[in-house]
């Protein structure tokens, strides 16, 4: 890895952290947010330097296994959704991340088995 980006991706991560904040913050604004959140632009930053880095086979390997583990991303965020109104937020958010953890285990034991 280029050290010499180390900044950029840093200022790019805490740009994007601070907006979602931001937005997320006003009640109004939790679309905004999850939009910023979402934007590719750090994913397409990732997969460039994976790539320079890497080669295609490399950013192939990146980009599909963001689809491969979407089903887990959705575990997660779906626990969190059902549970934070219940629980508040550390414990849907721990339960979520476990079942984040869990569910991407499997999803790349199963793609190992391929």
């Amino acid at each position: 890895m280029d050290l010499k980006l180390v900044p950029l991706y840093f200022f790019l991560g805490g740009t994007t952290v601070t907006l979602v904040t931001y937005f997320g913050s006003q009640a109004n604004k939790g679309a905004l947010a999850a939009f910023i959140a979402f934007f590719p632009a750090l994913t397409v930053i990732t997969l460039c330097t994976i790539y320079w880095h890497g080669g295609s086979e490399s950013a192939l390997s990146y980009a599909k296994s963001l689809v491969y583990l979407l089903p887990a991303w959705l575990l997660y965020i779906g626990a969190v959704i059902y549970l934070m109104p219940r629980l508040g937020l550390w414990p849907p958010v721990v339960i979520g991340i476990l079942l984040y953890t869990v569910a991407s285990y499997l999803t790349v034991k199963i793609m190992h088995l391929k």
